[in-house]
């Protein structure tokens, strides 16, 4: 089965990237909310999991976080990282950016050393206050799977037919090194589509992009979980570490997951 977050918080759990991480779930938590529908999401379609309730209150999220982190400095358990993740796109949440502002405070309060990263599909770094409060998080992680349209409309879908990705890489390059870029690399079919992005069609195009961004970081990895589509399958050890190499000939740290 693939997975819904019921709570607001839940975990910890132990992420391939960032360690022990606390995850913030800023979706309903009956169904999934995202500007994306990836063929790969753990969350399952966003026609197989439509929400009925709604997104939880500033208040709701900022309680529930200050409870689960007091039990953890009890228990004597820190976590590395309080992630905002969950069952869709964190940034849709109408309150994102306040609610970041509550997620900084009290990571100080109880958990200085932590960090506070941010998984999102940067469809929405066109807001400014999304922009905003990203610059603000230790972990801006920021999806861009290609730059190849065509294999973006089959495997992440937008939602919106307005999608550009030359507009949304020309803003994360306005974050420099204040970002990360995460990739999921893969291969298998989708109907009677190819989606093998780990060849050299995909892969250059993509360094390109990644240059121009100039991150802090990138961090390749492969599927790892349950897909809602049967036909995908990962990426090999061989495949990543050979793009891996290829960031890091550019300058740019890379983080493989396998």
């Amino acid at each position: 089965m693939t997975t819904l977050y019921s709570s607001p918080i839940f975990g910890p759990i132990h992420s391939r990237r960032l360690g022990i991480s606390l995850g913030i779930n800023l979706l309903p938590s009956d169904g999934k909310c995202c500007s994306f529908d990836c063929i790969y999401c753990e969350c399952g379609t966003n026609r197989q999991r439509v929400a009925h309730q709604p997104m939880p209150s500033r208040n709701q999220v900022s309680q529930a976080l200050r409870q689960r982190l007091i039990t953890m400095r009890d228990e004597g358990t820190p976590p590395d990282v309080l992630t905002f993740a969950g069952n869709g796109e964190p940034t849709l949440h109408p309150d994102f950016r306040h609610i970041v502002d509550d997620v900084l405070a009290l990571r100080d309060e109880f958990f200085p050393k932590a960090k506070v990263s941010v998984l999102t599909n940067a469809t929405q770094i066109v807001r400014p206050e999304v922009f905003d409060a990203l610059s603000r998080v230790d972990n801006n992680i920021l999806k861009l799977d290609t730059v190849n349209p065509q294999y973006i409309s089959i495997v992440d879908r937008p939602v919106s037919a307005t999608y550009d990705v030359s507009k949304i890489v020309e803003a994360m390059q306005r974050f420099g090194k204040q970002c990360i870029i995460q990739t999921m690399f893969m291969q298998g079919t989708m109907g009677d589509h190819d989606v093998d992005n780990t060849t050299d069609a995909y892969v250059l195009p993509w360094l390109e992009a990644v240059q121009n961004i100039a991150p802090r970081e990138v961090m390749i990895y492969t599927i790892d979980r349950e897909t809602p589509i049967s036909t995908l399958r990962k990426a090999t050890h061989q495949q990543l570490d050979h793009i891996a190499s290829m960031v890091r000939e550019r300058g740019i740290e890379c983080q493989v997951s396998y």
